[in-house]
């Protein structure tokens, strides 16, 4: 070393050879005030709101500076407005019901007739005279606008609606055998989807439950027997989403109400479903019809809205008049009451039925469930090669015979004959192509739910009533990231 030199400081070297922090660039950035000065923010201001909208700038401009990017004013409207736009998407979104299953729980079950759905447009656009006496100039009662109607289609005397069918046996029981005993076989001890158990709606109706006969056998005189001076109402419950098979016994309804009018109780039947019709006509299994109930001496008859019957969620009690009118001062039913939109579709829904030649044609519910398999085959092979066509090469098509479902508990050991199509993955390495393939179909603009069976995507075509428009929308389809696994 020369005399005079000092040693070098490798640290210090090492430290001065990395760029300090004012040598780095740093991303432009503009500030959250430009960006909603601009004339462009303005409008999504507008539309959106302000608050939404900054805390969008805010966002935009937050990760640019954790990517280290730079943003402009343009660039950063761009991505506030694409934000904005993703966020506001209703979650309730519509999608094509190609389950096979008609009337599924998940999918908001019955889809409505045109007529209802133009009353209720008309009902959410005006003032109507939901409690209102025209002619009296005087309140009036909401159940006015059906009660005639449902006495018409049923036989019943009287009538009246709450929210749903649930509702309907819960206010039924607590009306009338509030403290007291409910009898009901155990057979009938149902649970219905969503873990709710008939027990425990009866337990919250506050009545006492009196289990009788066994799961698969009930007589007469296990009721008779079980009467006694706290006997507040006997209860019969429509199986509708199971049957027991085999040594079975059940007491039928005309049997039970001349018990129950003997014993001065009354007898409630839930039908769960219910329909208004015999399907039998239209080449479907039978189900008991709610005058069926009426005629056998039933007093009420519960039943839903949504379900066969091809309305809007509701649920209904027809039978005698004293029995409505004191379920009519229950309370309860201010609580467990429907809105003017849903009784304007419920109306609506009904009058349909006064025309039984046109039922099937107006009614989608029945529609789907009367249509031909020659009608729903025709369809699946004149769509199977324009899905191969949008798809390409690396799924296998086919079209094929299955079966559909009516679906909501309704009759749930028959089969329809339909027609789908399948849609395999060419040569798929593991079950997880087909989920994958599922998850495609849902991701697309309006999600296709299908169902899986055997290493298959099957699209049932009995409810595809718009095949143009189910076309159109698998244009988007993409193989690509939704679809690899």
């Amino acid at each position: 070393m020369e005399s005079g030199a000092k040693p070098i400081d490798r640290r210090s070297r090492q430290i001065s050879d990395q760029p300090s922090a004012s040598d780095v660039k740093r991303p432009h950035l503009p500030s959250v005030d430009a960006v909603l000065r601009d004339e462009a923010t303005a409008k999504i201001v507008e539309r959106f709101g302000r608050a939404r909208t900054v805390e969008a700038v805010r966002q935009v401009i937050g990760a640019a500076r954790e990517d280290r990017c730079s943003l402009s004013i343009d660039e950063a409207i761009k991505g506030v407005a694409s934000i904005l736009k993703e966020t506001n998407v209703s979650l309730l979104k519509t999608v094509f019901n190609l389950t096979g299953t008609v009337l599924h729980t998940n999918l908001g079950r019955a889809q409505l007739a045109e007529e209802a759905i133009d009353a209720a447009v008309k009902a959410m656009r005006h003032a109507v005279a939901l409690e209102f006496d025209l002619g009296g100039g005087k309140r009036g009662e909401r159940d006015d606008v059906v009660r005639e109607l449902l006495c018409q289609l049923t036989g019943a005397e009287d009538a009246t609606i709450v929210n749903n069918n649930a509702a309907a046996v819960l206010i039924g029981l607590n009306t009338l055998a509030a403290g007291r005993g409910a009898i009901v076989s155990r057979g009938e001890l149902i649970e219905i989807g969503g873990a709710f158990r008939m027990p425990d709606i009866m337990e919250r109706a506050g009545t006492k439950l009196v289990e009788v006969g066994t799961t698969n056998r009930t007589h007469l005189r296990d009721y008779a027997n079980a009467i006694n001076p706290e006997t507040g109402i006997i209860l019969k419950v429509h199986t509708s989403n199971y049957r027991v098979e085999g040594f079975t016994k059940a007491v039928p309804a005309s049997e039970l109400a001349e018990l129950a009018k003997q014993n001065d109780i009354p007898l409630l039947d839930d039908l769960g479903s219910g329909t208004l019709v015999d399907l039998s006509i239209y080449g479907l299994p039978r189900e008991p019809t709610v005058a069926d109930a009426i005629t056998a001496g039933v007093d009420l008859v519960t039943f839903s809205g949504d379900k066969l019957l091809g309305g809007p969620q509701a649920g209904f009690i027809v039978g005698r008049k004293d029995l409505i009118a004191k379920i009519n001062q229950n309370p309860m039913k201010r609580a467990l009451r429907i809105d003017k939109i849903r009784l304007a579709a419920i109306e609506a829904t009904l009058r349909l039925y006064l025309n039984p030649d046109t039922l099937a044609e107006r009614l989608p519910t029945l529609r789907a469930l009367s249509r031909p398999v020659e009608e729903i085959e025709n369809l699946a092979i004149r769509l199977a090669p324009e899905i191969r066509k949008m798809l390409g090469d690396a799924f296998q098509i086919e079209v094929i015979q299955c079966a559909s479902q009516v679906g909501s508990g309704a009759v749930p050991l028959e089969t329809m004959p339909s027609a789908g199509i399948t849609i395999r993955p060419d040569n798929p390495t593991s079950g997880r192509e087909v989920d994958a393939l599922s998850l495609a179909f849902r991701a697309l603009p309006m999600p296709v739910i299908g169902r899986i069976a055997d290493q298959a995507f099957i699209l049932d075509m009995r409810c595809l009533e718009n095949d143009s428009a189910f076309l159109s929308n698998l244009k988007s389809f993409q193989s690509g990231g939704k679809y690899s696994t």
